[in-house]
């Protein structure tokens, strides 16, 4: 039953409407809080323990978008990257480069044409111009260079920017950027022995994921074996990380604070020099002069252009990063969360489609923004099955401040909580028990 003055409208499950500034789709019913910030307590105690039970699931992935980041970097004051497209001024077909972005950025639901979509245009005319021996592919090789090469010194503006504010605590005493990135990781690590690790997945080419594991002190399992120059490995074998507590043998125990962690889209700091794809040593926000930021970044940095056409997936490394997205989440008894993730991707999306249907898994979807809520909308309604759905959207569940501080389940003080709730239960049950001895006696 709703508190006194709580504004929201409660659907039947398959009448969900998406022309609303805050969307929650728990448990099959539908709500739509009109200024859900006043009544948080309300709200806290309806998501909390439900995430808390979705979150025990056997197994559990987290795909990151480049709202995290956005909106990490907005909490702390920091510099968010922009993803708006540039152009490619002055280069010969120029205009049909333009053209092909905003058809492939239509196809996805995206609106206008990003980065990523004139990237994939130039890439696909820089290709056809080689194959010709055309002299027109030196002028697009430059361009696309220099677009690669601005696209990075934002991305390591933005990492900068919010090292830098990290540890600064907010005025009103507010947590400190560092404890929220923390507090949120921890919400999804803090798994179980008993379960399966924490798989996350990210579409984003920072870094701030992985600050995150350094301050939280997890152990992060990725395909990069080495020390100096780490390298890509091809080889799936199920690597973890065991302990044996003294006087016992033979009994090996998960480690805590372990994650598998794939970056689909690759990341700043890789480098494909043939046939090797390693990772070097480029520091957390770098500046871009910084030796390890490559020159022509067209053929060393993995940047991953936005395909409509899922080609650019069958080729390495991709096609082993997207194996360890299926292998991972379609499976039974799973339960994926997304925050920040647009679902403009094609080939994630047809990914999770394929996911849900195995009736035992669960999608948790969690947005800021209200833009991509077309898109979110047109996934929720292809795949049609709302039982399987959590969703929490708008500037209010979407906020990372929010969402850390109220509605995250806190793994590390849940199993103290059930304790002491047990033991006061125990003490209850034993006082009543006296007493009914007590009033017995004449």
């Amino acid at each position: 039953m709703l508190k006194h003055g709580q504004q929201t409208q409660n659907k039947p499950e398959g009448t969900m409407r998406w022309d609303h500034d805050h969307i929650v789709h728990v448990g099959g019913e539908t709500s739509t809080p009109v200024d859900p910030a006043k009544e948080i307590s309300h709200w806290r105690k309806r998501i909390e323990p439900w995430l808390s039970a979705v979150f025990q699931a056997e197994h559990l992935s987290l795909l990151v978008g480049n709202g995290f980041t956005t909106g990490l970097a907005s909490y702390v004051g920091g510099k968010p990257t922009s993803m708006t497209g540039a152009g490619f001024v002055g280069c010969p077909h120029e205009d049909r480069v333009s053209a092909k972005a905003k058809e492939l950025a239509t196809a996805i639901g995206r609106g206008s044409a990003n980065i990523e979509d004139e990237l994939s245009a130039a890439l696909s005319l820089l290709s056809g111009l080689q194959i010709l021996g055309h002299t027109d592919a030196a002028i697009w090789e430059a361009a696309i260079d220099k677009v690669l090469s601005g696209f990075i010194s934002d991305v390591l503006a933005t990492e900068a920017s919010i090292r830098d504010a990290l540890e600064e605590a907010p005025t009103d005493g507010s947590p400190s950027g560092r404890e929220i990135l923390v507090s949120f990781l921890m919400s999804f690590a803090s798994r179980a022995a008993s379960r399966e690790r924490l798989h996350v997945f990210t579409t984003n080419y920072d870094r701030v994921l992985e600050r995150g594991c350094d301050y939280a002190g997890l152990r992060i399992i990725d395909r990069f074996i080495g020390a100096i120059e780490p390298e890509f490995r091809s080889s799936r074998l199920r690597i973890d990380m065991h302990y044996t507590p003294p006087g016992i043998r033979g009994e090996p125990r998960h480690l805590e604070g372990v994650v598998h962690l794939t970056k689909l889209h690759g990341s700043l700091d890789w480098r494909y020099e043939k046939p090797r794809l390693y990772r070097t040593g480029l520091p957390f926000g770098a500046h871009a002069q910084h030796p390890s930021v490559p020159t022509s970044p067209r053929n060393s940095v993995m940047i991953y252009p936005n395909s409509a056409k899922d080609l650019e997936t069958a080729a390495y490394p991709y096609a082993d990063l997207f194996r360890d997205l299926s292998s991972a989440i379609c499976q039974p008894n799973n339960v994926l969360v997304t925050y920040g993730y647009g679902f403009g991707d094609d080939h994630i999306n047809r990914i999770i489609a394929d996911m849900l249907t195995l009736p035992s898994t669960h999608l948790v979807i969690l947005g800021w923004s209200m833009k991509p809520h077309e898109r979110i909308a047109s996934f929720v309604s292809h795949v049609g099955r709302p039982q399987q759905l959590t969703l929490l959207l708008g500037t209010h569940f979407g906020d990372l401040k929010m969402l850390v501080e109220h509605y995250l389940p806190k793994p590390a003080i849940d199993p103290l909580t059930i304790r002491m709730s047990e033991l006061v239960e125990r003490r209850g049950r034993s006082s009543s028990s006296e007493i009914g001895e007590g009033d017995g006696v004449v």
